[in-house]
């Protein structure tokens, strides 16, 4: 600390009363005050530690049903005087004001209590910490003399730093005031998305009352917290620079959150990938596997078992997925793992792995292998960086049902089409448009992605089937979104499909359904769109 005495006085007031009374007996055996307030105070009596009242501090009893009690001069002025400068040490000398050196507080659980079923205006409201911000902004500020805790997994770092050296390097309090500042941003952005949810209505006896609702799907205002939890490499290419980020004070999840069991350093293009194969791969009920390359799927298959599934995805395109990342939505198996060690990929991810199929991967060290943890992800909005500004939609988490297809050509799809075509259907949502996908018997056979003409991507998955050996005869295809002319149809009927699903929607939806009707093709539409950019 500045002072040449370190820390003697500690003011704790925590919410999160998690290992604080084992704090604060660190902090008594090495000779510190403790001044605290309320709950705090009674729990570290209850835990033999002698502690000092925030209103014997202040001369001020606690007021407003605790709303008030450290919003004192006494209090606020014993944090912010600056130990270096004589006219702030004349002051406090005047005003009686004692040095607090060390700030302990977390805050009200304002998300979590916004989270609960059923929570009401007042419970809202009355969840929005005053003091407790006030404080940690105020050590924050000062923090080349006070050290600010908000966060009880750093009671420990500070016990031994404190026993070792009874006071706090500059370097620590930096290091703290910045993760307090961050914290109370955070907790200052979560208010304000919850009081979106505020309304002021009339009551039904004339009085004015106010209501809570949903968040809007689209908010007025967005705050995003973000912390690093892993630097990359280098992003997309070597000359940039580029980290993965969680939201700020939750635990990782998702993709972020898996474990990562062998392998080298996960690339910027890799977890790229990886999001895209698990979003593919999760979409099926049997086991599937999704293989990805350039985030764009190379081949899918949902079979009986995971092995027959793979085999078949890799049948798709084995020479675009060398170099690729995979998807299981099943534990990978000792017989899956014995087909996958033949492939050169880049990455594997799975929501776990037999111990048999670890031995076998095990000999290749520079394959990533990702365990996915049961936690879900927070339900958050897509967002994408434009110059001067960020765009933000819902996910596209659509589901087509066999109810939802209406039948438009003079032929329906065959129980077994209308299989494969909803099988397809959950892929092209997942190809980069315009997007193309061959299907048949729960498998890709033939995949055109990103070409700027609709005919151009049957054109390359005709290409591509042939190039792999797979008789497009027999199979149906989907179209992300409506086929502008008719020529799109004509050449995956000419190619051997029989069966064809797409939004429909078209100027040209006639001359489409006709060339379906002279070629004999089913044809329905899902009314629905899945552009991919």
């Amino acid at each position: 600390m500045a002072g040449e005495l370190g820390v003697v006085r500690a003011l704790i007031s925590v919410f999160d009363k998690t290992g604080v009374v084992e704090f604060a007996r660190e902090l008594a055996s090495l000779g510190v005050e403790i001044v605290s307030t309320g709950g705090t105070a009674r729990l570290l009596r209850e835990g033999g530690i002698e502690v000092r009242d925030v209103a014997e501090l202040t001369g001020w009893p606690e007021m407003l049903g605790g709303r008030v009690k450290t919003l004192h001069p006494k209090v606020h002025a014993g944090i912010l005087f600056q130990r270096g400068k004589a006219e702030d040490r004349k002051q406090a000398g005047e005003h009686g004001i004692v040095p607090i050196d060390l700030v302990v507080v977390n805050l009200y659980p304002f998300a979590a209590t916004a989270a609960k079923p059923g929570v009401t205006p007042e419970e809202l409201i009355e969840n929005i910490d005053i003091g407790g911000p006030a404080m940690v902004r105020s050590a924050a500020k000062n923090f080349q003399s006070v050290g600010v805790v908000t966060d009880p997994g750093d009671y420990a770092g500070i016990a031994a730093e404190l026993r070792e050296k009874r006071e706090l390097s500059l370097a620590t309090r930096l290091n703290l005031a910045r993760k307090a500042y961050a914290r109370t941003a955070r907790y200052d952005g979560e208010i304000a998305t919850e009081l979106e949810r505020l309304s002021v209505t009339d009551g039904a006896a004339g009085g004015i009352g106010i209501v809570i609702g949903a968040l809007e799907k689209l908010p007025q205002r967005m705050h995003i917290a973000l912390e690093r939890r892993q630097s990359m490499r280098y992003g997309e290419n070597p000359h940039q620079a580029a980290a993965l980020y969680i939201p700020a004070g939750y635990p990782a999840a998702g993709l972020a959150g898996a474990r990562q069991l062998q392998g080298k350093e996960l690339s910027y293009n890799n977890l790229v990938d990886l999001d895209s194969a698990w979003a593919l791969a999760k979409e099926f009920h049997r086991p599937a596997v999704a293989i990805i390359k350039h985030n764009n799927p190379c081949g899918v298959a949902e079979q009986e078992s995971l092995a027959e599934a793979y085999v078949k995805a890799l049948e798709c395109d084995p020479v675009s997925a060398f170099g690729g990342v995979l998807a299981f939505n099943r534990a990978l198996d000792a017989a899956t793992a014995e087909e996958v060690a033949k492939l050169f990929v880049e990455c594997s991810v799975a929501p776990g792995y037999a111990a048999a199929a670890l031995e076998k991967l095990g000999a290749k060290k520079n394959l990533r292998l990702l365990e996915m943890q049961s936690g879900e992800a927070l339900e958050e909005l897509d967002l994408k960086r434009i110059s001067g500004g960020m765009l933000a939609q819902e996910p596209d988490r659509h589901e087509m049902a066999e109810v939802d297809l209406k039948v438009v050509t003079e032929r329906a799809p065959t129980p077994a089409e209308t299989r494969a075509l909803l099988f397809a259907w959950k892929v092209s949502k997942h190809v980069k448009s315009n997007a193309i996908v061959f299907a048949r018997e729960g498998r890709t056979v033939g995949v055109g992605a990103g070409q700027m003409s609709r005919v151009d991507s049957v054109k390359i998955a005709v290409i591509k089937a042939a190039t792999n050996g797979l008789d497009l005869k027999g199979s149906v295809v989907a179209s992300d979104a409506f086929f502008p002319f008719a020529d799109g149809v004509e050449e995956a009927g000419r190619a051997g499909a029989t069966a064809v699903i797409q939004p429909g929607g078209s100027v040209r939806d006639a001359d489409v359904i006709a060339a379906a009707n002279q070629l004999g093709m089913a044809m329905v539409f899902s009314g629905v769109r899945h552009f991919r950019h």
